[in-house]
């Protein structure tokens, strides 16, 4: 093969390593963020919290003006000594640092900003609030306060490590024979009048097989004197299938009970919990920041980026005046990496910012009806219309919008909330998803209970409406609102 030199001209695009981190910043929720920042924090000694009376200045200023680099450059030369001459340092610090650094001698591409080996010293479950108890450890504790045997005490925690979060017991009596030692010689008589035990801990009905039976212990604890116990016992015992149906005409016949008779029945047996175990969870709360404040002043409504989303940031003035052009020392050059990076920061936080307000004045815009007027009013939007209308590609728009929280007088809500599709309406108009949903709800909440709307019903209510829209999409909107069909939800008088 012959070896050969050749020169070829191509274009393409290439993303910066500071658009990188620009990009990434725009997309990470207000948590996230605030994590970042206390990060870099603690690593670039440039940066620093602005003061609460300082926040009065424009966010351009953070970026250092022309008199605060005059100011800085006093400081640094009172602080920095004299030079080899005995002449003062009086140099002005511009945007940018000399051509002899560039981005890959200070960035990385990690989210650490200048110090590795803090993020690796830091314990990562420092300052995190805790959970709550979980459902295992609370039987667990209830267990141990009972009176039971070393052997039962054994069996009971093998029991209680077989229960769901749900409140039932994940496995058959056998399967945990399996687990406990066979030089016991335990049986499942035992392991069954320990777990009838454990059936009465709180809450009353854990560790039960099926919703049958956590019912049935539930109606145990009840007072013998309780009107219509007994009905309720042979409902649940016999009937529970015909109560899921709601076949109360059934069930009128086999219990030999009246109408109202039924309906106290139905009551109490409404009363108990067929998943006790969801009553204790482990999970931690998990709290909403708003990125965005809207309020209503003087018939307009007006968007606000939220102060306390995330602290502001400023470079330090002292510490830059301390960099000195041309001085290629360690530590002047570890300073001047901190600098720059501490105003590519600020420079993304600040474009971060104006993005958002521009995306959240646009939805607000589009969606004032919805704000006026609740969700039957929300208008249909894409994020191709807010793209066009700010001027920024559709894929900035989706990252701007995801996991981005709205305060408005009506609720928090996050921006995906208000994009939705559209379905055409009788007089050639549009009609967004959304608004269709809190229509169907209206329309079940004010239902007759006896004779509740059956999704064809609910169609040739929309339609009247004016809302072209069939009974299988009436059906995918019920569905994921979690609303039961109409034989489901079908009550008595």
């Amino acid at each position: 093969m012959k070896q050969s030199l050749q020169l070829r001209l191509r274009q393409q695009l290439t993303m910066t390593p500071q658009l990188q981190q620009a990009i990434r910043l725009l997309q990470l929720p207000a948590l996230e963020l605030r994590m970042e920042i206390q990060q870099a924090l603690e690593s670039n000694l440039m940066l620093e919290l602005a003061e609460e009376a300082d926040t009065s200045f424009d966010e351009t200023e953070l970026l250092v003006s022309p008199s605060e680099r005059e100011h800085e450059t006093e400081l640094g030369a009172a602080g920095s000594g004299q030079d080899n001459e005995g002449t003062v340092q009086n140099e002005q610090i511009g945007d940018e640092l000399p051509l002899d650094t560039s981005w890959e001698d200070v960035y990385d591409g990690t989210t650490i900003y200048s110090d590795p080996g803090y993020a690796e010293e830091r314990d990562p479950f420092a300052n995190q609030s805790e959970g709550g108890q979980s459902l295992q450890d609370y039987l667990t504790w209830q267990a141990q306060l009972n009176r039971f045997s070393t052997r039962e005490l054994t069996i009971a925690e093998a029991i209680i490590d077989a229960v769901r979060d749900d409140g039932y017991l994940g496995c058959s009596l056998a399967e945990i024979h399996t687990v406990l030692p066979e030089q016991w010689g335990v049986s499942e008589q035992e392991i069954e009048t320990v777990l009838t035990q454990i059936q009465r801990f709180d809450p009353v009905g854990v560790a039960a097989r099926d919703p049958r039976e956590a019912l049935l212990v539930q109606l145990d604890q009840l007072d013998p004197e309780t009107p219509w116990l007994e009905a309720a016992r042979q409902l649940i015992d016999r009937h529970l299938g015909l109560v899921a149906k709601r076949q109360f005409a059934q069930l009128k016949r086999r219990l030999h009970l009246d109408e109202q008779a039924l309906q106290q029945t139905l009551a109490l047996v409404q009363t108990l919990d067929p998943r006790p175990g969801l009553r204790i969870s482990s999970e931690r709360p998990e709290y909403i920041t708003p990125d965005v404040f809207v309020r209503k002043e003087n018939g307009h409504w007006r968007v606000e980026v939220n102060p306390d989303a995330y602290p502001c940031l400023r470079v330090n003035s002292q510490y830059a005046g301390l960099v000195r052009r041309g001085d290629n020392s360690r530590d002047n050059s570890v300073m001047r990496q901190h600098l720059q990076e501490a105003r590519w920061l600020i420079k993304s936080l600040h474009s971060r910012n104006e993005t958002l307000l521009k995306v959240a004045q646009c939805i607000v815009e589009r969606q004032q009806d919805f704000l006026e007027y609740g969700e039957e009013a929300m208008k249909p939007l894409v994020l191709r219309e807010v793209a066009e209308a700010i001027n920024m590609h559709e894929s900035t728009v989706s990252r701007i919008t995801s996991q981005k929280y709205l305060r408005a007088p009506s609720g928090t809500y996050e921006f995906k909330h208000f994009f939705s599709s559209h379905v055409q309406t009788v007089d050639g108009g549009e009609c967004s998803a959304t608004s269709i949903r809190a229509r169907i709800r209206r329309l079940i909440a004010a239902e007759d209970a006896s004779r509740p709307l059956s999704d064809s019903q609910l169609a040739e209510q929309l339609q009247a409406d004016g809302i072209n829209v069939a009974r299988r999409t009436v059906a995918k909107y019920r569905e994921s609102m979690s609303i039961a069909s109409s034989t489901e939800r079908r009550r008595f008088a």
